[in-house]
C-alpha cells in the first residue's frame, strides 16, 4: 500500500507557497533593471508573449507532473522512465548550488536591517579618517552608500585571488539566516506558504530568460509543492493565478523602482548643481543666487572665454550636471539593493523607518524562495526509503542546512562576493535550460502526451485544451533550444570570462580577468548538474545489463 503523503491544508496554502516561491529578489532587482535596457514600458510586450508561450505552460506542466506523480523531482521522472532519474538528480544538485549562495542575500538583508535602527543611518555619511582630519579617502572617492556596502559589509579584497578571512559579522548573520530557514522548514507544508527596441533580439531574449528563472522552473520546487496536493486540485487555474501574480508583482515593482530611479536621480542633479554654482561663485565672486539651472551652461561659456587661464584651473574640479545620464543608469542585483535603494533611503524622511521596511521586506522575498529551493532538495531526499528509514525528516532538514551554511562561508570571506557572483551567474543558468527542456520531452514523447493528457482528465475531471497541448509539444522545447543556444554562443563569443573586482584605491569597480582555478570551478558548477542526466541513464544502462547477464541461463 502507498504510504499516506501529507496535504496543504486547502489549496489556497499551497498557492501561496508557489506565489512565496516564485515572487523572489528578481522580482525587485532584475526585472525593472530589464525595462530600463530595452525600452521602458515597450519590454512588456515580448516579456507578456513569453509569458503566454513559455510561463504558464512551462509553470502547469511542473504543478501536473507533481501533482500525478506524488513524488519530488527523481521519483516522479523515474516513474515515467528510470532513465529519467538523472532530471531529479540535476534538479535537487542545482536546488543545492543555488541555497548555497542564495542564503548569503537573507544575510546580508539581516545585517542592513540590524544597522537600519541607527540614527543617522551608518551609510548616509563617510566616517572620518585616521588621523580625524577628513573623511575616509575611499569613501571620499566612492560614496557612502559604496563604501559601506563594499567595506563595511563585504571587506571586499581587490581581487578573488586574495581570498582573505571569513568576516565574523556577516558570517553570524548567515548562520542566522540558516537557522529561520530551518525553523520554517519544521513547521512543514502547513506554514509555507521604447517601442524600437521590439527589434532587438536580446530584449525577447531577456524576456524569455526573466519569465524562466522568475517563476523557478527546473529546480524541482513546484514538482515538490505540488506532489502534496489533493489529486483533483485544479492545478491549471492555481499556474495561471501563480504566473499572472508573479509578473504582476514585477511590473507592480519596476513602478516603485523608476519612482526611486527618479527621486535619486533628481537628488543627485540637483546636489551636483549646488556644488558647481557654489565652486564658480566663490572662484569668481558672482552674486549668491545668480546661477540656476537655466543659465548654467550659458554662464560657464562666458566665463571661459573671457577668463579662459582662470577657467581652466577650475575646469578638472566642475562636473558635467545632466538628469538625464542619472536617469539612463541601469543597475540590477546587489547593486540595485544595497547600493541604489540605500542611497535613496537615506535621503528620505524618517529614513529609519523607510530602511527597516525595506529590508524586512527583502528578508520576506528572500526567506519565501529559500523555503521553495529547500523543498527541492529535501522532498526527493524524505521521499528516499533509503535514507527516511534511518533518518527521520527533522535530522535530513537539519543536515541539508548545516551543509548548506557550512559551504556557504566561503561567502563571507574577503573575496566571498566573487565567488558568490560565479554562482550567481553560472550555477543555473544552462543547467536549469537543459533540465527543463529534458522534463517537456520526457512528459509529452517519453510518457506520451495522449496518457498524461487522460491522466490529468481522471485526476481533475477537465479535458487539457489544444493550448496547453500545442505549447508542451512543440512551441516551448523550440523556445528553450533557442534560449539555450544563445547562451551557449554568448559564452563562446564572449572569450576569457571577466569579472568586476572593487579597487579601493580608485573607489569604483575594475574589469578584471577571472584565474584559471575560477574558470574550473565554473566549468565545474556548469557540468556537475547537467552531466548528472546522461551519467544516471548510462548508470541504470550498465545495472541493468549487468543483471540481465547475471539472470542468463547458462548453456
Amino acid at each position: 500500500m502507498e504510504k499516506a503523503r501529507p496535504l496543504w491544508a486547502n489549496p489556497l496554502q499551497f498557492v501561496f507557497a508557489c506565489i512565496s516561491y516564485a515572487v523572489g529578489l528578481g522580482n525587485v532587482w532584475r526585472f525593472p533593471y530589464l525595462c530600463q535596457m530595452y525600452g521602458g514600458g515597450s519590454f512588456l510586450v515580448p516579456y507578456i508573449i513569453m509569458l503566454i508561450v513559455e510561463g504558464m505552460p512551462l509553470l502547469y506542466l511542473e504543478l501536473a507532473v507533481g501533482q500525478r506523480m506524488r513524488q519530488g523531482s527523481i521519483g516522479a521522472f523515474r516513474t515515467i522512465s528510470p532513465y529519467l532519474s538523472g532530471v531529479g538528480v540535476a534538479s535537487v544538485v542545482v536546488s543545492f548550488f543555488l541555497a548555497m549562495y542564495y542564503n548569503v542575500i537573507n544575510a546580508w538583508a539581516f545585517w542592513y536591517l540590524f544597522h537600519s535602527f541607527q540614527d543617522p543611518l551608518p551609510w548616509s555619511v563617510c566616517p572620518l579618517n585616521g588621523n580625524r582630519t577628513g573623511y575616509d579617502e575611499e569613501c571620499e572617492k566612492a560614496s557612502s552608500t559604496q563604501y559601506f556596502w563594499y567595506r563595511k559589509t563585504l571587506n571586499i579584497s581587490p581581487s578573488i585571488q586574495e581570498n582573505g578571512s571569513v568576516q565574523w559579522e556577516p558570517a553570524l548573520c548567515l548562520l542566522l539566516a540558516w537557522l529561520v530557514v530551518y525553523l520554517c522548514i519544521l513547521r512543514g507544508t502547513e506554514s509555507t506558504g521604447k517601442m524600437e527596441q521590439l527589434a532587438n533580439p536580446k530584449a525577447w531574449i531577456n524576456a524569455a530568460t526573466q519569465i524562466f528563472f522568475s517563476l523557478g522552473l527546473g529546480f524541482g520546487s513546484l514538482i515538490a509543492f505540488a506532489s502534496y496536493n489533493e489529486p483533483s486540485s485544479n492545478c491549471q487555474k492555481h499556474a495561471i493565478i501563480v504566473s499572472l501574480i508573479n509578473s504582476s508583482t514585477s511590473i507592480f515593482a519596476s513602478i516603485v523602482t523608476f519612482s526611486i530611479y527618479g527621486f535619486k536621480a533628481t537628488f543627485n542633479y540637483e546636489n551636483c548643481l549646488r556644488k558647481v554654482s557654489l565652486l564658480l561663485t566663490n572662484t569668481f565672486d558672482l552674486e549668491d543666487g545668480f546661477l540656476t539651472a537655466s543659465n548654467l551652461e550659458q554662464v560657464k561659456g562666458y566665463l571661459a572665454s573671457a577668463y579662459p587661464s582662470k577657467y581652466s584651473e577650475v575646469f578638472p574640479h566642475i562636473k558635467n550636471c545632466s538628469l538625464e545620464s542619472e536617469l539612463d543608469t541601469a543597475v540590477q542585483g546587489t547593486g540595485l539593493a544595497f547600493i541604489v535603494y540605500t542611497e535613496a533611503i537615506k535621503n528620505m524622511e524618517v529614513s529609519q523607518l523607510w530602511s527597516v521596511l525595506y529590508f524586512f521586506m527583502l528578508l520576506m522575498l528572500g526567506i519565501g524562495s529559500m523555503l521553495g529551493n529547500t523543498a527541492a532538495i529535501l522532498t526527493p531526499l524524505t521521499d528516499s526509503k533509503i535514507i527516511s528509514s534511518h533518518l527521520p525528516k527533522e535530522a535530513i532538514s537539519g543536515l541539508v542546512c548545516l551543509i548548506s551554511c557550512a559551504i556557504g562561508m566561503v561567502f563571507t570571506t574577503e573575496a566571498g562576493n566573487y565567488w558568490f557572483d560565479i554562482f550567481n551567474d553560472y550555477a543555473a543558468t544552462l543547467s536549469l535550460l537543459l533540465i527543463v527542456l529534458v522534463e517537456t520531452i520526457a512528459v509529452c514523447y517519453v510518457y506520451g502526451l495522449r496518457r498524461f493528457e487522460s491522466d490529468l482528465k481522471a485526476m481533475t475531471g477537465r479535458a487539457l485544451s489544444w493550448y496547453w497541448k500545442v505549447m508542451w509539444a512543440g512551441v516551448s522545447p523550440l523556445l528553450i533550444v533557442g534560449l539555450f543556444v544563445f547562451y551557449l554562443s554568448d559564452y563562446i563569443l564572449t572569450g576569457t570570462l571577466k569579472y568586476q573586482a572593487w579597487e579601493a584605491s580608485q573607489g569604483q569597480l575594475v574589469t578584471k580577468d577571472y584565474p584559471a582555478y575560477a574558470l574550473a570551478a565554473i566549468g565545474l558548477l556548469v557540468a556537475s548538474s547537467t552531466m548528472c542526466i546522461p551519467l544516471v541513464a548510462l548508470g541504470i544502462f550498465v545495472l541493468r545489463r549487468l543483471k540481465t547477464g547475471d539472470a542468463a541461463p547458462v548453456a
